[in-house]
């Protein structure tokens, strides 16, 4: 079976047009034409390892938008229903670094939820609802580095890997 591939718009590389794909190609160019990031300010397909059982389970966060080299953004790009995504990309927010991400997005391309990654409150829906680079700035200038306590750690090791089966070990 051969595969269609595009080329991602952050990277340049050719990938596989599988699963969410599509919407996370329009995703960063939206992040990058209609919002103001740069290129360079987004990560793609950032690796995080969940232990579960004494066992190492590879995935990525699909991308990482930073904002004066300080990680602002954790986003997943889905095909199907946004809100069953939201809480796995929280716990990635909280993993992904020695620091909570301050924000975790689960987006199709057409609508988004952010979630404050601290608290896990929703703090807005909707494409608008997503901060521009000079809001960005602005809001990680209030915003002080913060790790996850250690006793909640594993629990959220659990949760990603529940909700994230599908990216597991590809």
């Amino acid at each position: 079976m051969i595969l269609d591939q595009v080329t991602d718009y952050i990277t340049g590389k050719e990938i596989d047009n599988v699963g969410a794909e599509a919407s996370r190609q329009i995703f960063e160019k939206f992040l990058v034409e209609t919002k103001g990031y740069a290129k360079s300010d987004i990560l793609v397909d950032v690796p995080l390892t969940v232990q579960f059982k004494g066992e190492d389970y590879p995935s990525v966060i699909d991308l990482i938008v930073n904002v004066e080299d300080r990680p602002f953004m954790a986003i997943t790009c889905v095909a199907g229903s946004i809100g069953s995504y939201e809480r796995e990309i929280l716990a990635g927010a909280r993993l992904v670094y020695d620091h909570i991400v301050p924000f975790a997005v689960s987006t199709d391309a057409r609508d988004a939820i952010i979630k404050d990654a601290c608290t896990g409150e929703t703090i807005g829906q909707g494409l608008d609802a997503i901060p521009d680079h000079s809001q960005a700035r602005t809001q990680l200038e209030k915003i002080e580095a913060r790790p996850l306590d250690p006793d909640k750690r594993s629990g959220e090791m659990i949760i990603y890997r529940s909700f994230n089966l599908e990216k597991v070990n590809k």
